[in-house]
């Protein structure tokens, strides 16, 4: 009871403290196309305000950590390291192994070698503990004890990136994150990230909503994607992530949705070159760890887990929109049909059944996240 008291407080404190958010998608096809990485030194610099005091935390880490169990997380990221997710893990990876004093390994393991998302889900909630860290989509815990999570993919709920930042540095964060381990599912989240807006992408030319109409969208098996591509005119078809490639290649379906760097990365411009910047959802992500792998940390070694993860968020702000630009850039050199959508309205307005649906429940809570833009 303590440990948790202490996790949870640690939580709140760091969300109401700095501009830090406390933080899935399935297995990708090999990749092709980095999004931009930065070096090393790069990824130092990136959270360069807080050197100062991280180094501090670092040298009583080091004096803290003689005293410390070693003790190795086994962390599961779906999507390869060049990806705006893959670079926000390997720098958590670093500054945890580093302002643990060495006590803390983290053995990262990307590209979907340990499982799909729901795979790794299924194996961290089933207590093997051959996974005791992930990356997810902050949607996936929906239905393992996250049901608050579920609005944060509502369809055209965020205006821009700045709304989001609102959100997960909020007070209601906090309780996002730790509401699976409250319902006693046994994982609880320690940060928020983001990895872009999502968009539709298609084998033939889509210049507006009408243009969707009847294309068979590739989906996973997700109740709120569901009704949006319903409700957006067109079929959604469950297809599973790493299928995708040969699915638009072969015709199995006639498009799908990413966010723009996962596009690229997975190479899908070579079998659906045409994209509509609808940005229907953030790609909202958390960092999620089990009760039982937080619980044998020592308390220094959960201050130290907790720190990173405030650092770790406040990369991930600061690299998100930057790498999307850039590959937006690139790809639209290479010759992508990159579309605008000017106004959002009609594609909200078809969306209103699905939205409405999963809402009412948490009408005043959904009310307040709109009301953060």
């Amino acid at each position: 009871m303590k440990k948790r008291w202490i996790g949870t407080a640690l939580c709140a404190a760091m969300v109401a403290a700095s501009l830090s958010g406390c933080g899935l998608k399935e297995p990708d096809a090999p990749a092709t196309t980095a999004a931009p990485a930065p070096a090393a030194s790069d990824a130092g610099a990136a959270a360069d305000g807080n050197e100062e005091a991280a180094g501090g935390d670092a040298a009583a880490g080091d004096a803290a950590a003689a005293n410390d169990p070693a003790v190795t997380l086994i962390y599961a990221e779906v999507n390869p390291l060049d990806t705006i997710v893959g670079q926000t893990d390997s720098f958590f990876k670093e500054k945890v192994e580093e302002l643990s004093g060495g006590s803390i390994t983290i053995d990262l393991q990307a590209s979907g070698v340990l499982g799909s998302e729901n795979d790794v889900l299924d194996t961290m909630l089933g207590g093997g503990g051959s996974i005791d860290m992930s990356r997810i989509s902050a949607f996936a815990l929906t239905s393992y004890g996250g049901e608050k999570s579920m609005l944060l993919s509502i369809p055209y709920t965020f205006v821009d990136r700045n709304h989001f930042w609102n959100f997960a540095t909020s007070d209601l964060a906090p309780d996002f994150l730790l509401e699976p381990h409250d319902n006693g599912t046994g994982v609880r989240g320690l940060f928020y990230g983001e990895e872009g807006f999502r968009h539709f992408f298609t084998k033939n030319p889509v210049n507006s909503l009408e243009d969707l109409a009847g294309m068979k969208l590739r989906v996973s098996n997700d109740p709120i994607m569901n009704g949006m591509v319903e409700g957006l005119g067109a079929s959604p078809t469950v297809v599973a992530f790493g299928e995708l490639y040969s699915a638009l290649q072969t015709g199995v379906v006639d498009g799908a949705e990413q966010p723009i760097a996962n596009y690229k990365s997975n190479a899908f411009p070579e079998v659906a070159n045409n994209l509509i910047l609808d940005g229907h959802t953030l790609g909202a992500i958390q960092v999620i760890i089990t009760d039982d792998a937080w619980d044998k940390l020592t308390e220094n070694q959960q201050n130290a887990m907790m720190e990173a993860a405030k650092l770790a968020s406040e990369y991930n702000r600061q690299i998100s929109e930057e790498a999307e630009n850039k590959v937006l850039d690139e790809l639209k050199a290479e010759g992508c049909n990159v579309v605008e959508v000017t106004d959002k309205a009609p594609w909200q307005e078809a969306c209103k059944k699905v939205i409405d649906e999963n809402t009412s429940a948490y009408a005043d809570l959904y009310q307040q996240i709109l009301d953060m833009q």
